[in-house]
């Protein structure tokens, strides 16, 4: 019976790996070496998806699959497992596998779960404030980044050229969002710096610092570019700078908590934040110290990290 519902499971909410491709998103191809790094990562979000459709009734098995992809993708792949996991808990409520998964198997893991999780409200009608509830005050504001990478894939014509952003959101949740559409940004133009510094400079004022929060952790989390380029993304943010290095901090604790560091994340740090992965990931910790956990800590945590770098002297590279 189990084997049933996990091919139904399959035939119904699988992703095609096709829908990963640039072409098929109509994404900027970059240069050749970005776009084979993004597109890899963004298969294997979907790769991590479909599994989960299969075994997301058992850990172990998840577990095993998820781990068997090369480490500096795996958060990718979970991050896509969440998504599933969120999914089928929607339509089976009572099972509440993500957060048994989150508080367990896949607790090192735990900011990617966040912002698989928010990928289901660009696909479920969810009221947002109903579904934040169900997770923790401080790291569920991730899942609304989480949205807003959805949204920016998926969506990018809405996203980027109209600058929508969904009716449903309001107060903080649409900082968050921005947050994530700023992440997507970096792989809607291929991380092409010219043009994701353009596409940033067209939108409101009151929107940019978000979305340059979000381009700095994609670059320090997914990479795909040379110093030069990050150098040119840094020298371009300006005023925003300490936005960017907040969002590459972001990325290294991510990486350092699931043990997955990569070269192109320190190399990303060293020069957004002015230090290595490790120390970004350090003021990330230290940051949180006495943040209590209400509806403001997200912001308090990010402000906290904003405030660090920007005392900071960044040396050019």
């Amino acid at each position: 019976m189990l084997a049933v519902l996990q091919q139904l499971r399959t035939s119904f909410f699988s992703i095609s790996i096709e829908e990963a491709s640039f072409a098929r998103r109509g994404f900027q191809a970059g240069n050749s070496a970005a776009r084979q790094q993004l597109e890899l990562s963004a298969r294997t979000f979907v790769q991590g998806y479909n599994v989960a459709l299969g075994e997301g009734d058992s850990f172990e098995a998840l577990v095993s699959r998820l781990e068997s992809f090369e480490n500096p993708l795996r958060g990718f792949a979970y991050e896509g497992a969440a998504m599933a996991l969120a999914l089928l808990d929607y339509f089976t409520p009572w099972k509440k596998r993500l957060p048994a998964f989150i508080s367990g198997a896949g607790n090192k893991h735990i900011y990617m779960l966040h912002v698989g999780a928010g990928w289901t409200l660009g696909r479920l009608p969810q009221r947002y404030s109903s579904f934040l509830a169900h997770y923790d005050p401080l790291l569920g504001w991730l899942t609304m980044d989480g949205y807003g990478f959805h949204e920016g894939f998926f969506a990018s014509q809405r996203s980027f050229k109209e600058q929508a952003r969904p009716r449903r959101l309001s107060g903080y949740a649409l900082h968050a969002f921005d947050q994530g559409l700023g992440r997507s940004l970096w792989f809607a133009k291929g991380a092409d710096v010219e043009q994701v510094i353009a596409t940033l400079k067209a939108f409101p004022v009151e929107r940019r610092a978000d979305l340059w929060s979000g381009v700095g952790l994609a670059c320090a989390y997914a990479g795909g570019v040379q110093p030069a380029e990050i150098q040119a993304l840094h020298t371009s943010a300006k005023d925003y700078w300490p936005h960017l290095a907040q969002g590459a901090a972001f990325a290294a604790k991510a990486r350092q908590r699931a043990d997955n560091p990569t070269a192109h994340s320190d190399l990303a740090c060293r020069i957004l934040c002015g230090v290595s992965a490790n120390e970004a990931a350090l003021v990330t910790d230290s940051s949180l110290t006495g943040v209590v956990h209400n509806e403001t800590a997200y912001e308090t945590w990010r402000g906290r990290i904003r405030s660090h770098f920007s005392k900071q002297t960044v040396v050019e590279n």
